[in-house]
């Protein structure tokens, strides 16, 4: 497994602007795809956005599209959302997750996870 540590959140106001790091052990942080995702409370843990290895291609949900931007420093074991124009509705603990791309499969995340980080968004 992968030691995860997520940082960054806090408490912003609308139209705001957090950026979220993700600090990974060990010395394979390269081979993986790396995933953001989030929890509001009383719902489902959501995908947010992911890039593939060596800062390849990347994906985000619609919610985001347009004002977060994910990206990966192999160098430091290292993964970011930079997250802008920020919405109450992106209240949530936010969570990076290991995964890997199969072409034709699409994207598989792997049950590893860190402790998360709070973003809280006020209107």
């Amino acid at each position: 497994q992968v030691q995860l540590v997520e940082s960054g959140g806090g408490l912003v106001q609308a139209g705001g602007s957090l950026r979220l790091s993700c600090a990974a052990s060990g010395r394979t942080f390269s081979n993986y795809v790396m995933g953001w995702f989030r929890q509001a409370p009383e719902k489902e843990r959501e995908f947010v956005a992911a890039i593939r290895r060596s800062g390849g291609s990347t994906l985000y949900s619609d919610a985001v599209k347009g004002r977060f931007t994910i990206s990966r420093d192999d160098a430091k074991n290292t993964v970011y959302l930079e997250m802008n124009s920020l919405k109450p509705e992106d209240t949530a603990v936010y969570y990076c997750a290991p995964g890997d791309f199969r072409t034709g499969l699409g994207y598989r995340w792997y049950d590893n996870w860190g402790q998360g980080t709070q973003v809280t968004v006020s209107s």
